[in-house]
């Protein structure tokens, strides 16, 4: 067979069933889940009120195109209640991908302009212009569609523009951004369409000054802030969107992953000005806000609220945080740690000095402790991990004691120790 993604490629198991934190394949063997189902099981696995919300409906009914549901219509309601700013016009699809195509659709209806900027490193679908938005290789059987640009965004640990000191400098990256538009677009640039944190380019955090002076930028320029938070909505980073924690509004946003809890079911929501621009792109889809998909988001956004979810993920932070502080400081391989509630990156390296990447460190560290019992995602020299929100303390201790021991016996195969 044919088209297995790396990540079956490097440790080929046969799932079964799953329940909170945990899998179990064929043969009768439990996994603690590290990667909540690659970001979309934020909630765990069958979660009992996602669940009942599903099985209810679908019993009920499954789909009646686009016409209004009460279930869609609750979802709706409460989904503006939560979302910052005046975040309020909402189209629900079936796939990121499908979203992110829709938020450009509706960036060009609301200005008039028909190009976009995105960040190299970044990721946001498959499809023609998703892939646009993001580097392709030779192997990517893809081109990139014409009026679409990519920029550096800023990266703390390998900065490309430093101060004096060697920090990072985000003014320069601003002042690049601003040269690129005036020097080599022709003016049509309808918005810039970034993740709030990389997932697939290894768990990046931007400087906290980068989306507000990103947002300034944007606004003086003409320029929509799109924000792909597919991988980072629902709660995943302590907040129900990562752009919170910078008290930044986009003006579109796409939600998806775990905003169903594994259920296929996204969003694009619209600020309030280009709201009525959701009306001119032909936004039905056959799938997207069934009354299906519109129970378990809904059942999704409650059992957060109701369980404190938030809140827990800020727990789990704390802790996380420390260990990984701890597991730099004993493992010379270890360059870089970074967490913000359940979405952390670990960033190994042949040298500290150099930083030059080690991934043949992370390709071992990943079957070492999925051979232990920890099922994440695959990592070139990034460490990816995205435990479910609902993870107890007692359980994240277990993970992280499987990730540390995989770490020290790489060290030693590789002559670190």
């Amino acid at each position: 067979m044919k088209g297995y993604s790396s990540q079956v490629t490097l440790f080929p198991v046969v799932f079964e069933s799953g329940y909170g934190c945990t899998l179990t394949d064929v043969d009768g063997n439990t996994y603690l889940d590290f990667s909540s189902g690659i970001y979309v099981t934020t909630l765990g696995h069958c979660h009992p009120k996602v669940t009942e919300a599903v099985k209810k409906m679908a019993g009920q009914l499954m789909n009646c195109h686009d016409f209004t549901t009460p279930v869609k219509l609750e979802l709706l309601e409460k989904l503006v209640s939560i979302l910052p700013g005046d975040l309020s016009g909402v189209q629900l699809y079936d796939s990121g991908t499908t979203a992110v195509e829709a938020a450009l659709r509706v960036c060009r209806a609301a200005t008039g302009k028909s190009e976009f900027l995105s960040c190299f490193g970044d990721f946001h679908g498959k499809s023609g212009h998703s892939v646009s938005l993001a580097r392709m290789n030779r192997t990517s059987g893809s081109s990139r569609a014409p009026g679409f640009y990519m920029l550096p965004r800023p990266n703390p640990y390998r900065p490309l523009f430093k101060k004096p000191d060697g920090t990072i400098d985000t003014d320069a990256y601003i002042d690049f951004f601003d040269e690129f538009v005036a020097e080599a677009t022709v003016g049509q640039i309808a918005g810039i369409v970034l993740e709030p944190i990389q997932g697939w380019a290894g768990s990046i955090f931007p400087p906290d000054d980068f989306f507000p002076k990103l947002r300034k930028w944007c606004d003086r320029r003409g320029i929509l802030l799109v924000a792909d938070e597919v991988l980072t909505c629902m709660g995943r980073t302590g907040k129900f969107l990562a752009m919170e924690h910078w008290d930044v509004v986009p003006d579109v946003v796409t939600l998806g992953k775990g905003f169903g809890n594994g259920f296929p079911v996204t969003a694009m929501v619209v600020r309030k000005p280009f709201a009525d621009s959701v009306e001119k792109i032909s936004a039905s889809t056959s799938y997207g806000g069934n009354p299906m998909a519109c129970a378990a988001a809904l059942a999704s956004i409650k059992a957060i609220e109701e369980e404190g979810l938030l809140e827990n993920a800020r727990r789990l932070e704390e802790y996380f945080t420390a260990r990984l502080t701890r597991i730099m400081s004993s493992h010379p391989i270890v360059g870089n740690v970074r967490c913000k509630g359940c979405l952390m990156g670990v960033e190994l390296v042949k040298d500290r000095n150099t930083k030059e990447p080690f991934p043949e460190a992370g390709r071992l560290v990943y079957q070492l402790a999925f051979r232990k019992g920890l099922a994440w995602i695959p990592a070139g020299h990034i460490l990816r991990m995205s435990p479910p929100i609902v993870m107890d303390l007692d359980v994240a201790a277990k993970c992280m004691d499987i990730i540390e021991e995989a770490i020290g016996e790489t060290e030693k195969e590789f002559g670190y120790c």
